[in-house]
């Protein structure tokens, strides 16, 4: 009886991985210019930067509420990419170092995305998600790294994930001037503060 023929290699149909990279290239051309310090990039200025026609960017997209999605999923990407956990097993004042350097770090890296996010999140339920989602990575991080500190206090729990967030890195930074080290300290000062609470 003859050898069954292999089966054909399945192949991406090439409108559809065109289509693909488009969408992709439009999610980038959008964060890149956030990055680049336009916060409040216009749809326009997205298609220009991707390469492609505005009617190209609005057959990828219904709106701009749908852009945001993709863009703050590709943030949260990034942002995983560049998370390395900080071993639980430390000495508390290690672990607290460690922390607040990977977080200054983080915070860094999102602060264009940040900035323009508080621009539109209060209209935009895309945003919103993402910023609960963002509290609620950091919320579990520190539930996880200093359990032995925390243990059932969620007060406690609150404020090191209210100190924290990009509120205020943002007022470090902004409106007080600092640069990143002399925020980092700031910070690590706060969460230090809290953690050794009699």
């Amino acid at each position: 009886m003859p050898a069954a023929s292999p089966r054909p290699t399945q192949r991406i149909d090439g409108r559809t991985a065109r289509s693909e990279r488009t969408r992709a290239a439009i999610v980038e051309a959008h964060v890149s210019l956030i990055r680049a310090g336009d916060l409040r990039p216009t749809a326009d200025r997205i298609a220009k930067q991707a390469g492609v026609s505005l009617r190209a960017l609005w057959s990828h997209f219904a709106d701009m509420e749908a852009l945001f999605t993709a863009s703050g999923q590709l943030i949260l990407d990034q942002r995983d990419a560049a998370f390395t956990p900080v071993p639980a097993g430390l000495p508390l004042e290690r672990r607290i170092d460690a922390y607040c350097r990977q977080r200054a770090r983080l915070l860094e890296q999102i602060a264009p995305a940040a900035k323009a996010s508080s621009l539109k999140e209060p209209f935009s339920p895309a945003l919103q998600a993402y910023r609960r989602s963002h509290v609620q990575r950091v919320r579990d991080e520190l539930q996880t790294l200093f359990a032995d500190a925390i243990g059932a206090d969620q007060a406690l729990l609150d404020a090191l994930t209210a100190a924290s967030m990009w509120p205020s890195w943002g007022t470090l930074r902004d409106a007080m001037g600092l640069d990143p080290e002399a925020a980092r300290a700031a910070l690590a000062r706060t969460i230090t503060a809290l953690l050794h609470q009699e």
